[in-house]
C-alpha cells in the first residue's frame, strides 16, 4: 500500500512524480540564502561565467521534460498488466531490480556522454550546450540540448526501467531517487551533512570537476557510481580545499 493508491495511478505517479519533485527539490535550493561559505563557487563567477540566461535554462528544463512525460506515460501504460492487476515483488526482488535500474543508467550515461565529447560534432552542436552552465545550479541540472535530453535521459531512463523489469511503482521510487540526486549533483553547494556526499564519491564536488575546463574529457560518469571512470582511465581525483573567506573550491589533484 502506498499514499497514492486509489487516487492516482503508479503509471502516472512514475511518470509526473519525478517531474514535481525536479522542481520542489531545485527550487528549494534556488530559494535558500546565498551560503555563501558552503558555495564551489562565488555568486559572481556563476554570473560572469555562466553563458545562458536564467530564463533559457528555465524553457530548456521544461521541453526536455515535456518530452520525458510523452515517453514515461506511454513506455508505463503499454508495460502495465492489461488485467490492471499488479502484484508487486519482494522488497528483496525490488532492491535488486533498483541496483540493476543504477547500474544500467550509469553505464549509458557514461559511454554516451563520453562519446558527444570525444565527437566534435556532436559536443559542438549538442553537447556544449549543458557546458554553457559554467558553474551548476540545481535548476539548470537538465538543461540540455533537446537531442541530447533525448539520448542521455530519456532513452537510457527507458532502458533502465525495462532491462530491470521493475513494476511501475517500483519506478516511481527509483526516477524520484535519480532525479534528486541529478539535482543535488548539479547544486554547487558542499552543505554539511548532505548524505549523498557521504554515501557517493561521485557527488557534487565529483560533476564540478567535469565542468572545469581542464577536466572536460574527466568524470563522465552520472548520476550514482564512479565505475566506469575508474575502469576506463577517465577518473580524475580531486581535493576539496576550504577557502579562508568562505566556500570551497573542488581542485584537481594533477593538471
Amino acid at each position: 500500500m502506498v499514499f497514492w493508491e486509489g487516487y492516482v495511478s503508479d503509471e502516472l505517479m512514475g511518470t509526473f512524480a519525478p517531474i514535481v519533485l525536479y522542481w520542489v527539490y531545485a527550487g528549494f535550493y534556488h530559494l535558500l540564502p546565498p551560503l555563501d561559505r558552503y558555495r564551489l563557487h562565488t555568486r559572481r563567477d556563476e554570473e560572469k561565467k555562466n553563458l545562458v540566461p536564467f530564463s533559457t535554462v528555465v524553457k530548456g528544463v521544461l521541453l526536455q521534460q515535456l518530452v520525458q512525460a510523452i515517453v514515461a506515460l506511454f513506455l508505463l501504460t503499454t508495460t502495465a498488466n492489461a488485467s490492471g492487476v499488479i502484484v508487486q515483488p519482494s522488497i528483496p526482488k525490488q532492491i535488486l531490480q533498483i541496483a540493476i535500474a543504477m547500474f544500467v543508467m550509469d553505464t549509458w550515461q557514461y559511454f554516451v556522454h563520453r562519446y558527444m565529447h570525444q565527437n566534435k560534432f556532436l559536443y559542438r552542436h549538442i553537447h556544449s550546450q549543458h557546458h554553457r552552465l559554467v558553474v551548476p545550479y540545481a535548476i539548470g541540472a537538465l538543461y540540455n540540448h533537446p537531442i541530447e535530453g533525448l539520448l542521455l535521459d530519456t532513452v537510457r531512463g527507458a532502458i533502465s526501467y525495462l532491462v530491470s523489469g521493475m513494476t511501475a511503482r517500483t519506478a516511481v521510487v527509483f526516477f524520484c531517487f535519480a532525479i534528486v540526486k541529478t539535482v543535488d549533483d548539479h547544486c554547487g553547494l558542499w552543505l554539511p551533512g548532505n548524505i549523498f556526499h557521504i554515501f557517493f564519491q561521485n557527488n557534487t564536488a565529483y560533476h564540478d570537476i567535469h565542468h572545469q575546463l581542464q577536466g572536460l574529457k574527466y568524470n563522465y560518469s552520472q548520476p550514482f557510481f564512479s565505475i566506469w571512470d575508474k575502469l576506463l582511465g577517465t577518473y580524475m581525483p580531486f581535493n576539496l580545499v576550504k577557502w579562508p573567506e568562505g566556500g570551497f573550491e573542488a581542485r584537481l589533484a594533477k593538471e
